[in-house]
């Protein structure tokens, strides 16, 4: 295997990176990013090289430029097969040629061709885009600087796929990084998964900060940072003005509002959980699943983590709603021929094939296990709900997305990207068109509370009945440029995107209304906003809301719903007027004023890759298929745990790699111990295993028993006595195991309880109330 970083030349040699400089300019709920990356040609002839990296999924792109020398060359938008042309007539011509264009495939990557660096030459490329922040459970705003793009598996019957690059194991160089922020909110902190410098605030009211990474990181893994607002709830209103040259009523010519609202529910309608559904987990079981989920410490599997979270999602589904579990791979199987109603024999059933389950399966085909399951007719009353595991390498992302999104009135789909480098495009697409929730499980994240998070999504009551309504002044009238919300959860946000058409000579001011139901509950969420805006705020927010325009166009244009030259020619209008990529345009640019143009034999763009196949313990070759390794400012696909030397075997003429892999033995967390104890119907039984749990013997704990409480009462007291007592941070992993407990020892109506809580806390050295506990 050739380990190459960046930029490759043909021979998939590469071309050195010498540095990475990163800057971040967030504003309130977004984030401008500039990146820029500095290459130099070592070798004795010039070349042309490629450079495959990923970026964010929802990221637009709005600037390229590369500088040779004190030669900046700015790259301009165009139609792609216009750009490809130009860049191929200039490599041929031997003149400097740049071209950034998007995946055919999948929105999260994209392709850098670099034509004509000559010997000892540098390039420093930089590359900026604009996206939404995410928020997390905790309220925080994610971003996530990528440092890995996961091989992407294409079967062999397929001619797609992102193109060959392989991936590095060695990272040479190092990364800088300062963010500044600006707020209309306090800022409450910033917290990073890589060290960081003290955090530095420009102003009294600490709406201005600066910080930077701290000085010799190396780019190994991505970079997480999280950012705390003071009044995360807050909605907030930006007005953009528009382009002094563009068109008066075009998008970029007239004033865009972007509004962020993050509603929060009723507390006692969201005390009561549903009892209804269908859950159907599907969990990747592909070769890659074998890698580990961190480089730290006491890392587990990712596969280990999945049975895990499988183990605590069974303990913590209703009884009588109906459940199963599928993996995939080159394959997929599932636990039943269709769902089952949950009870102690289907759970047990389902528990024993979880702990047998291994990441044997070979590539990572996701559309088939989904076309499956969407051909499964729905239960009445029992909304579907999915959860989708996955490192996220798969092909034809664009093709699952729409396949989610053609069956989102019968279900809703809940994805987790698992590891570095899961596909942006594929998790948090899933979740869009699927009007789930999207989660990400990177470095030593631990899977468990991120699903028990989306477990609860999935468990509240169903909003409907959205509503957004304006109210402006006359003269002027406001355009939705965002698609229509079709879902909210508690904690989750909603950004909303419009145009401000006209003039008015009156009143400055506007308001927004966002109406829903909740179990029939009428709600209502209103904000005020100026029509003018306060400053320059540059064309963060028009941009923004072209891409939002732009991929609900290309979604029209792949469901073939209207004439597909008609949508293709607007967006690649849209698209070169607010000077953001999409599929069907690329960046170009000529360096036309060079001083002499390149002799000598050069790759062109389209020369084939080599193929090798290959199984190796990032992922499967399964089912015939080939492995498509591509990097970015890259790292090891995954790392190793003591792994013995690679073996070469010959199938069918074929040369194949193996690495056997050394799993750590499983870890006896007493909190899995517990759960894995706990029946269906919520309880626990009195016996040796539970005892051990509590680091007692069995007869210590039957000794203390009550005389007037049942066995089982006795047990399933202690049980929550030790949860509250000894896991309380874990809280978000066991509540609905703790919810169904509380709720089976009220159905038993049991004597003398306030003693049994006395007892327990006494025999457990626990100081926990029966109000604490719900019984």
């Amino acid at each position: 295997m050739v380990n190459c970083c960046g930029l490759v030349s043909e021979k998939n040699q590469p071309v050195p990176l010498k540095s990475i400089s990163v800057e971040l300019q967030v504003k309130d709920h977004v984030v401008s990013v500039s990146s820029s990356l500095q290459y130099v040609n070592e070798e004795e002839r010039p070349l042309e090289a490629v450079f495959v990296f990923p970026l964010p999924a929802d990221a637009a792109v709005c600037h390229f430029s590369a500088k040779i020398g004190e030669q900046e060359i700015v790259a301009e938008l165009q139609d792609k097969q216009s750009a490809r042309d130009q860049y191929d007539d200039a490599v041929s011509s031997g003149q400097q040629a740049f071209l950034l264009e998007e995946s055919d495939e999948s929105s999260d990557v994209f392709k850098l061709s670099v034509g004509c660096l000559s010997p000892g030459q540098n390039a420093v490329i930089t590359i900026v885009y604009v996206m939404e922040l995410s928020v997390q459970a905790d309220h925080a705003l994610r971003f996530c600087l990528p440092a890995v793009l996961n091989p992407r598996y294409t079967p062999a019957a397929s001619a797609a796929g992102v193109p060959e690059v392989s991936s590095a194991c060695v990272i040479p160089y190092t990364l800088s990084l300062s963010v500044e922020v600006r707020s209309s909110d306090r800022i409450s902190r910033l917290e990073s998964s890589c060290p960081l410098d003290p955090l530095v605030f420009l102003d009294a009211q600490h709406t201005h900060a600066t910080v930077n990474l701290s000085a010799g990181h190396r780019f190994d893994k991505d970079v997480e940072l999280l950012l705390y607002y003071e009044n995360t709830h807050q909605p907030t209103a930006v007005v953009e003005a528009g382009a002094a040259a563009a068109q008066p009523g075009s998008l970029m010519g007239d004033p865009v509002l972007m509004i962020s609202l993050y509603p929060e529910f009723p507390a006692d309608v969201m005390s009561s959980l549903a009892s209804r559904g269908e859950f159907v987990f599907v969990v990747d079981r592909s070769g890659s699943m074998d890698c580990v989920m961190h480089h730290g410490k006491d890392a587990q599997m990712r596969i280990q983590s999945a049975r895990d979270t499988l183990l605590l999602l069974l303990k913590s589904l209703p009884m009588g709603c109906y459940f199963n579990i599928y993996g995939f791979g080159s394959h997929f199987e599932s636990f039943f021929p269709q769902s089952v109603v949950y009870s102690e024999d289907t759970m047990g059933e389902a528990l024993n094939r979880v702990k047998n389950m291994k990441a044997d399966m070979g590539g990572t085909e996701i559309l088939q296990p989904l076309k499956h399951i969407y051909s499964q007719p729905c239960y009445p009353d029992h909304p579907r709900q999915l959860f989708i595991f996955t490192d996220g390498e798969v092909w034809n992302t664009k093709e699952v997305l729409d396949l989610v999104k053609s069956h989102v009135n019968s279900h809703r789909c809940f994805s987790f990207g698992i590891g570095e480098g899961a596909s942006t495009a594929l998790i948090t697409g899933m979740a869009r068109e699927g009007s789930g929730h999207a989660q990400f499980i990177t470095g030593t994240d631990r899977m468990q509370p991120k699903v028990m998070q989306s477990l609860r999504f999935a468990l509240q009551p169903v909003v409907d009945s959205i509503s957004v309504d304006w109210s402006v002044p006359e003269g002027v009238t406001v355009e939705m440029l965002s698609p229509p919300i079709n879902t909210l959860f508690q904690g989750q946000r909603a950004l909303i995107y419009a145009q401000l058409k006209g003039q008015s000579s009156g009143t400055a001011e506007g308001a927004v209304t966002l109406k829903y139901k909740l179990k029939d509950k009428p709600v209502t969420n209103q904000l005020q906003f100026a029509l003018k805006p306060t400053e320059d705020t540059g064309r963060t927010i028009h941009r923004l809301a072209a891409r939002s325009v732009i991929r609900s166009l290309e979604l029209e244009m792949r469901a073939g719903r209207a004439e597909a030259e008609a949508i293709r020619s607007r967006i690649v209008e849209l698209s070169v007027q607010a000077g953001v990529s999409s599929v069907h345009t690329a960046f170009i640019g000529v360096n036309k004023d060079g001083k002499q143009t390149i002799t000598g034999p050069l790759l062109q763009r389209r020369v084939p890759v080599r193929k090798m196949a290959r199984m190796s313990v990032g992922g499967g070759g399964g089912g015939g298929g080939r492995r498509i390794h591509a990097v970015a400012a890259p790292m090891a696909k995954c790392g190793m745990l003591k792994r013995a030397a690679p073996k070469m075997s010959h199938s069918g003429g074929r040369s194949i790699w193996t690495e056997p892999t050394a799993e750590p033995e499983p870890q006896t967390d007493p909190l899995l111990q517990l759960v894995s104890l706990q029946k269906a119907s919520g309880c626990w039984e009195l016996n040796a295993s539970l005892a051990t749990v509590f680091g007692k013997t069995e007869s210590e704990v039957t000794n203390h028993r009550p005389a007037q409480v049942d066995g089982s009462v006795w047990a399933t007291v202690l049980a929550l006595i030790w949860l509250y007592s000894c896991r309380s941070e874990d809280q978000v992993e066991w509540q609905f195991v703790a919810m169904k407990a509380a709720s089976w020892i009220r159905s038993q109506k049991p004597e003398g309880l306030s003693q049994c809580v006395r007892d327990g806390n006494v025999l457990l050295g626990g100081h926990v109330t029966e109000n604490t506990l719900g019984i």
